[in-house]
């Protein structure tokens, strides 16, 4: 089975930046990716989370607005809301390479340091 995911867009917002507990980096952010068909447009909002040097990166040189080149894979999970007491279901796109396109020149991954010219999200705790 293939699970990849590639995207290039925008951040809708600052990314926002984590700790585990045992102190591994991780940041969630949105990427919008706009389809065009014809004279119309349709704009997609992706919800990404990146672990380690990407997310070290991330926090570092990204904003909202900066454009950005994901690759990566597709996680899904659940959480119980406990305002509603509902379970909610999530699917978010796990980010293995983030690179800026308008930014600093390296891609980052997060199985290496934050000034390493690549990081990838190979594990998560």
């Amino acid at each position: 089975m293939i699970n990849r995911v590639v995207l290039v867009g925008n951040l809708t917002r600052d990314p926002q930046y984590f700790k585990t507990q045992s102190g591994i980096s991780y940041a969630r952010f949105t990427v919008a990716t706009t389809k065009k068909y014809g004279n119309n447009e349709e704009t997609a909002f992706i919800g990404c989370i990146a672990w380690r040097g990407a997310a070290d990166y991330l926090n570092q040189y990204a904003k909202k607005g900066s454009m950005v080149a994901v690759e990566g894979h597709i996680t899904t999970g659940s959480y119980d809301d406990k305002t509603t007491g509902k379970n909610v279901y999530t699917t978010d796109v796990t980010a293995d390479n983030v690179r800026l396109i308008n930014g600093p020149k390296e891609s980052h991954d997060s199985t290496q340091q934050p000034s390493s010219q690549s990081k990838s999200n190979s594990s998560y705790s």
